[in-house]
């Protein structure tokens, strides 16, 4: 398996004048091609912190974090975004680009200074969109789809970009469970067909579970990466949350209410 993202004893939080405020440190993650791995933690437990840490917009406070075997400090912009993609959860700006159109913005690593698609640009942009069922909405507006199917067409763009490694924070979010289930079978089904990695934090945690090949799980005293079946047996999802009214049952595999 090829190692597309790995860190070296790294530390994440954040630095003022003053203060160093220390989240997580030492860690030591591995990514590989054609995993899908979920991050799962607590809120305000620095799942975001790390997301920004791994893709280069934050510093760490030490270590390293290393992009095919590159330090991930040492990539120019446009190389960076050949590499690595990223998809937020946050709201487009208003526009009235198509659904293409939208898919399309994620060539811009490769296109000409005035943005003009080539043949094989919009090769890879009906290859994204098939990926992901939503050719039938190319020519809509993106205004027009509902918030299920907009997230695949941001998981498109993504595509369209041709990284070996993107990265969602929270791509489930304000998604009722029939399109998390279709959104997280859709992302298991893009790690089996593309063998690129895919990283995503979720509070969808038995989901998760379920589907993801490895696990990244964040608390207060310990980030531990390992295959779900693995974490099971090792009691991590008990550690997740202090509260004596969740639990988490091992036989089977959720979190239950006592």
């Amino acid at each position: 398996m090829k190692t597309i993202l790995s860190t070296s004893d790294l530390s994440i939080g954040y630095k003022s004048k003053k203060t160093t405020v220390t989240i997580a440190q030492n860690l030591n993650l591995n990514l590989g091609a054609g995993k899908l791995i979920s991050l799962i933690g607590a809120n305000g437990i620095g799942k975001s912190t790390l997301l920004r840490t791994l893709t280069g917009i934050q510093q760490p406070l030490a270590g390293t974090v290393f992009l095919n075997n590159k330090n991930i400090n040492t990539y120019k912009p446009l190389a960076l975004a050949q590499n690595l993609s990223l998809v937020l959860t946050e709201k487009l700006p208003p526009s009235n680009l198509t659904v293409f159109e939208l898919v399309a913005l994620g060539r811009q690593p490769y296109t000409n200074w005035i943005g003009t698609l080539t043949p094989e640009d919009i090769t890879k942009v009906n290859e994204a969109l098939a990926l992901t069922q939503i050719s039938h909405l190319a020519l809509k507006k993106h205004f027009e789809i509902s918030d299920g199917q907009l997230q695949k067409v941001l998981i498109a763009r993504a595509l369209s970009q041709d990284t070996p490694l993107i990265i969602l924070d929270e791509p489930t979010t304000h998604l009722d469970l029939l399109h998390k289930v279709s959104l997280f079978k859709l992302l298991k089904k893009l790690t089996q067909e593309t063998q690129k990695c895919i990283l995503f934090s979720t509070h969808d945690i038995d989901l998760a579970i379920q589907l993801s090949d490895e696990m990244i799980i964040m608390t207060p005293d310990v980030i531990v990466q390992d295959e779900p079946c693995n974490l099971i047996s090792k009691g991590s999802f008990a550690t997740l949350f202090k509260d004596e009214h969740i639990a988490f049952d091992a036989e089977k595999g959720k979190f239950i209410i006592t």
